[in-house]
């Protein structure tokens, strides 16, 4: 079996990691269930460790196939969207780690920046973060 054999074997659709050594990730907790700062770590220590394999293996697997001059665009087009899935899901677990480590409430919704609890306005772009309600009006009763 060819070292490229091998690659497509790993990258075959269904299959979750490329490399044989680690067990797949598990995938995002179910909504309600949220993660410890700890887990969180965890997590974010094998999507980095998932993401370096994926990259090795898609330099691989663009090596094997240049010095065969064959080329295979859905095969490389397939290992680079698994690559920016696992990069996306990375990015996500930093993102609330970095909430977490801030102890912060949450994010503007137009610029990105992190605000506490209680914070009426962004501090970087001056948008509004509180849900702005009309009183409504109480009907009088008329006795």
């Amino acid at each position: 079996m060819s070292a490229l054999d091998r690659v497509m074997e790993r990258m075959r659709p269904g299959r979750r990691f490329v490399g044989d050594a680690q067990p797949p990730a598990p995938g995002p907790p179910p909504r309600g269930d949220a993660l410890g700062p700890s887990q969180l770590r965890e997590r974010r220590n094998r999507l980095a460790e998932e993401l370096a394999e994926r990259h090795w293996d898609l330099g691989g697997l663009a090596y094997e196939m240049a010095i065969r001059d064959h080329f295979r665009l859905d095969v490389i087009v397939r290992a680079a969207a698994g690559v920016q899935e696992v990069d996306a899901e990375l990015s996500e677990v930093e993102r609330l780690l970095r909430l977490e480590e801030a102890a912060a409430a949450g994010t503007c919704p137009n610029c990105g920046a992190l605000h506490s609890s209680g914070a009426v306005y962004c501090w970087q772009c001056g948008e509004g973060l509180m849900e702005v309600r009309q009183p409504s009006a109480i009907a009088p009763d008329g006795g």
